[in-house]
């Protein structure tokens, strides 16, 4: 009775924290919703943004410097947004795209006008600087007018030598609060430059003190000069700090003012528009329908097959999306299509973790233990696969945080957030909720279920069976990126992400409303043969059509359907060649991200398994996956863009994670192995222990991507498909591949021949 009324006081508490997290997640807090579900950012492919186009001055600028200048606008537009896009219009016209914003007045200001920048040398008439300490402000102020400095010198560095400018937050000495400071990064000839320009002004002082700031290096951006810091010490490691702004805000705002002055090309403001999501409020509406349909089989597939733990783990579930949603508005992250893939991918994984514990429980319970002694068993030894799955998978999370950019940076963030949430809610959450229904009476064998002998497949007998159905998937996909090179010139369909396009931008006469977009999809497909991607000009009869490259031919036939069958005038129809979103330096940062995530979650597999084999045999099941993935792509001629990326991203997060719990289950049974057991036998024993659970993470995973792909229209349907092909190849490669490749690097250990 005691037990009976703890539990029921444990289920309670349980409720009112899924009650509390609800209400946040559904009305948020405060007036301002402030952590709900509407509070999410959403990006441009999701909720539309602010789309700018500027114009350089230079009449005919050269393609490396319009290169050089995208590459560094698109730095300083990922301060408004990791999910910004910048591309190149026509010969000399820079788009930047800013999603989740409705004042283009404000991004403008804040992106400020894309002048040249100087750092020259300065004299204070004082002789000082006067930096101070300020207890009404807790910060060190600036006390002195910028107006007052004398320039006596020549021009140290221009905006070519400049590298980055971020804002930093520094931790002062002896409790005297904090100073915003900019830190400003050079390039190996700006390094060269301040060295030498530092060395002469703090050598011409006329003090030893340190606080003696007569020499100054002023910072002039379009004539103004903006910051005047003085020179205490000799830079020669090309770092600098820029210190006595009076607040953070300051401190960003001098930032992206040198960032914005450092641009190779002087650009001017053409033209800003507010535009609506890029994928369509239909588009959207079907995704998150597709998305609560998938969840809610999901759910339901949990408490048939696992009963009364797929209660625990569907009740624990329902908490985790509502944390995630909390999560997303605390870090403040965007969310994009690629991000919800990053999103489904941990769901996965917070399925899987509570199917490898539920599977243990059913273990135990076949051996004879109590459902008590099942239930703690079952969670410890469910533990070492479920941290090293979702560890593995955190590094590469990481590694793409750190060395990737826009829409890598985003999936990241979401996978890193689902990835810690997943375990919490699966370790935590789902025990407490388990041990609580079963002190309120729900502790009867069969409410758990018994695991079944599993019907013994020897997978090593078949290990060369698979090798080939291997072998044949990819090369049937080497040869169909043989053929469409030779038939198009691209081995894959290369969309506007990669490739560039061109941009039509078309005025009807009258509102076409808001399941337009769809019309208009399916319209330019028709015409053309591929799928655009379209986007609505807020407060205009106005729509941005994106498409590969059109013929002369193809332009004719789209502006006179327009006028033809829609009624639009002609001069109203206008048509420009774009780059891609995705530059080459983008390109080498994802590719770079991927290598170093893999070596990292390589190593870390090869340490805690202390064995190279564990580490060999997932690399090659990975590029088995990798390589199947791009065969669908060569066959069905998907587009390639930026969902592309986040579907190989979240593919080599699903590869590992299915391949360590096997992995897990082989070194647990080589430490219980008795001496007639052969490494073959063991591996055959380890695959059939956990056959289970490869089919249950990849149906539930599946269910929840199966609905995008059924009812989601085109573009989602783009990025559904390869990821359903992707999970399926997962589930195959961690039961038919990883564990022969790991019985072939090292039966020779042993001495089996």
């Amino acid at each position: 009775m005691k037990d009976k009324t703890k539990g029921l006081l444990r289920l309670l508490s349980c409720a009112i924290v899924i009650a509390v997290v609800g209400f946040i997640t559904v009305v948020g807090i405060g007036g301002d919703k402030t952590g709900s579900m509407s509070d999410v950012k959403l990006g441009l492919d999701l909720a539309g943004g602010v789309s700018i186009t500027y114009q350089a001055v230079k009449e005919n600028p050269t393609q490396e410097e319009m290169d050089d200048t995208i590459y560094r606008m698109q730095q300083r537009a990922s301060q408004e947004s990791k999910e910004s896009a910048v591309y190149q219009e026509g010969d000399n016209r820079i788009n930047v795209d800013i999603p989740s914003v409705t004042d283009a007045t404000a991004v403008l200001e804040r992106l400020g006008n894309a002048g040249t920048i100087y750092f020259i040398y300065g004299k204070s008439p004082d002789g000082k600087q006067n930096i101070i300490y300020s207890a009404e402000k807790q910060n060190y102020i600036l006390y002195r007018e910028l107006d007052e400095i004398i320039a006596d010198g020549g021009v140290v560095l221009d905006g070519a030598d400049i590298v980055g400018a971020e804002p930093k937050i520094y931790n002062t000495e002896n409790n005297l609060g904090v100073q915003y400071i900019v830190q400003l990064n050079l390039n190996d000839t700006g390094r060269e430059k301040f060295a030498n320009a530092t060395q002469y002004a703090y050598s011409h002082r006329t003090s030893s003190s340190r606080t003696n700031y007569e020499n100054l290096i002023a910072i002039v951006y379009d004539g103004e000069i903006i910051s005047a810091p003085g020179v205490i010490n000799v830079i020669s490691d090309g770092v600098a700090t820029i210190s006595g702004q009076s607040t953070f805000e300051e401190a960003k705002r001098l930032a992206s003012t040198i960032r914005i002055g450092a641009l190779p090309l002087e650009l001017t403001e053409l033209r800003s528009n507010i535009v609506g999501a890029k994928l369509g409020a239909e588009a959207v509406k079907t995704s998150l329908i597709a998305g609560l349909i998938g969840f809610i089989i999901v759910f339901l597939f949990m408490i048939v097959y696992y009963r009364i733990p797929g209660l625990s783990a569907s009740i624990a579930l329902t908490l985790y999306v509502g944390l995630v949603i909390i999560a997303l508005n605390i870090f403040d992250v965007t969310l994009t299509l690629p991000g919800i893939a990053g999103i489904i991918l941990s769901v996965g994984m917070a399925v899987d973790a509570n199917v490898i514990i539920f599977t243990r429980i059913k273990e135990e319970l076949a051996t004879g233990k109590t459902v008590r002694s099942g239930i703690k068993i079952g969670f410890h030894k469910a533990l070492s696969a479920i941290v090293d799955g979702n560890v593995t998978t955190l590094i590469a999370a990481a590694v793409l945080y750190l060395f990737g950019s826009g829409t890598i940076k985003g999936f990241a963030q979401t996978l890193a957030i689902g990835i810690v949430l997943s375990m919490f809610t699966a370790l935590v959450v789902t025990k407490y909720l388990l041990v609580s229904l079963y002190m309120v009476g729900c502790d009867k064998e069969g409410m758990y279920g018994v695991q079944k002998e599993p019907k013994q497949i020897d997978y090593i007998k078949n290990g060369k069976k698979f090798a080939v159905i291997s072998v044949a998937i990819i090369a049937i996909g080497i040869i169909m990126m043989i053929v469409n090179m030779t038939k198009d010139g691209d081995a894959l369909a290369y969309g506007l992400d990669f490739k560039g396009g061109s941009s039509t931008q078309v005025t009807f006469e009258k509102e076409m409303g808001d399941s337009f977009n769809q019309e208009l999809e399916n319209y330019v497909n028709q015409k053309i043969g591929a799928i655009p991607e379209i986007v609505k000009v807020q407060d205009e009869n106005s729509y941005i059509i994106k498409t590969r490259v059109l013929t002369l031919n193809e332009k004719d036939e789209l502006q006179n359907g327009f006028v033809n069958d829609y009624g639009v005038d002609a001069q109203k129809i206008t048509t420009q060649n774009i780059s891609a979103t995705v530059s080459g330096e983008m390109k080498e940062e994802a590719v770079k991200a991927v290598i170093i995530a893999t070596i990292g979650m390589l190593l870390y597999i090869w340490i805690r398994f202390k064995n190279l084999g564990f580490a060999g045999s997932a690399v090659i099941a990975l590029i088995h996956d990798v390589l199947v993935v791009l065969m669908v792509y060569a066959v069905t001629k998907i587009s390639v863009g930026n969902t592309f990326i986040a579907c190989m991203l979240t593919l080599v997060g699903y590869s590992i994670n299915a391949t360590i719990v096997i992995f897990d289950r082989i070194r647990e049974n080589i430490g219980q192995k008795l001496k007639k057991d052969s490494i073959k036998d063991i591996v055959n024993l380890s695959i059939n222990q956990t056959f289970s659970r490869s089919i249950n993470t990849s149906l539930t995973t599946l269910i929840m991507i199966l609905f995008l792909a059924i009812l989601g229209v085109d573009s989602v349907k783009e990025f559904a498909i390869p990821l359903l092909a992707g999970i399926i190849c997962g589930a195959y490669s961690s039961i038919c591949i990883t564990g022969n490749l790991w019985y072939f690097f090292n039966k020779k250990k042993t001495s089996e021949e």
